[in-house]
């Protein structure tokens, strides 16, 4: 479906402008793509880099927090980029990640987890599972309060943040008090209404492209009948147990009707959950065109809910 004439104007010129991934074709190009050049960081955060144990091995995270922070112990939160599974890096989220810094008062790592198809699942949300709990373990030498600790993420990274809610659930992990899995990838099935309407080449996320993250991501398990939940977390038998949320997505976002069914059973499983839709928004746009008002106003709405979870 060509959705152009239904997009906010505020937003239309960017899609216009879009390529559009190919990752069937050329994966090494949209991981370019997503490259940004360094921020001016914020004389009110600090960054560091550094090297824990992964799943297999050594990963990298991205520590921030308060540049002048005192001896109290901070509010933390584990924040898991996007890219279908298959792209992104840590520092695209350097802006955002200083954001929670300062809206929050509390201190985020970001994880640079192994990406598909080199590093199939189940190595992405392993390595989310060992810096949690890294962050944990390490709880006294990060100054961080472990009865104040989230997870977030946005898209893949999203996907990954509800998995990794589950997976904490079921192996008694370290204790949370919140998730954000924003406009997440949770359901490889495809079924959907919304997955059949967002086809365009230049759509941010197409149909085509979800087709291959997912075979990327899951290898032969793709075309399984059973796959795992911290797999693809739509296919959780139940969401009872799992910690309040907060999720949002565009509507014209290919990812809008599971993230929709999605909330819709953490409500009935008597999970405290905070939604979000924005007409005429396409996938990631909030992050893609960041001076738009919608932008804003949804960034604005997610720190804001994150800030008021870790320090209730």
């Amino acid at each position: 479906m060509n959705i152009e004439n239904r997009v906010l104007p505020e937003l239309k010129s960017t899609l216009a402008q879009f390529p559009g991934f190919q990752l069937e074709e050329n994966l090494e190009l949209g991981r370019r793509m997503l490259k940004t050049p360094p921020i001016e960081q914020s004389e009110q955060v600090t960054t560091r880099i550094q090297m824990i144990p992964g799943g297999a091995g050594k990963i990298l995270v991205k520590i921030y927090e308060p540049a002048n922070r005192s001896k109290a112990k901070l509010p933390a939160m584990l924040w898991i980029h996007g890219g279908g599974y298959v792209m992104g890096h840590p520092d695209m989220d350097d802006s955002l990640s200083e954001r929670f810094v300062q809206a929050a008062n509390c201190v985020v790592v970001s994880v640079d987890y192994r990406l598909a198809p080199e590093h199939p699942y189940p190595a992405a949300i392993e390595d989310c599972y060992a810096a949690l709990t890294w962050m944990a373990n390490e709880a006294e030498e990060l100054g961080i309060d472990l009865t104040r600790l989230a997870i977030a993420g946005a898209s893949g990274g999203g996907g990954l943040t509800a998995a990794l809610a589950l997976m904490v659930r079921d192996k008694g992990g370290p204790a949370l008090i919140f998730q954000m899995p924003l406009y997440p990838m949770i359901d490889n099935r495809n079924d959907t209404a919304s997955s059949y309407e967002i086809t365009a080449g230049n759509a941010i996320w197409n149909r085509t492209n979800n087709l291959t993250a997912w075979s990327m991501y899951l290898g032969e398990q793709n075309n399984a009948s059973e796959v795992s939940p911290y797999a693809v977390p739509s296919r959780a038998k139940s969401l009872a147990g799992l910690p309040p949320a907060y999720t949002c997505v565009g509507q014209l976002d290919l990812f809008r009707d599971e993230t929709i069914q999605y909330v819709t059973r953490l409500a009935q499983a008597g999970v405290d959950v905070e939604f979000h839709l924005y007409p005429g928004a396409f996938h990631s746009f909030e992050s893609i065109v960041p001076q738009a008002e919608i932008s804003q106003r949804a960034s604005e709405s997610y720190i804001d809910a994150m800030a008021r979870a870790l320090n209730p």
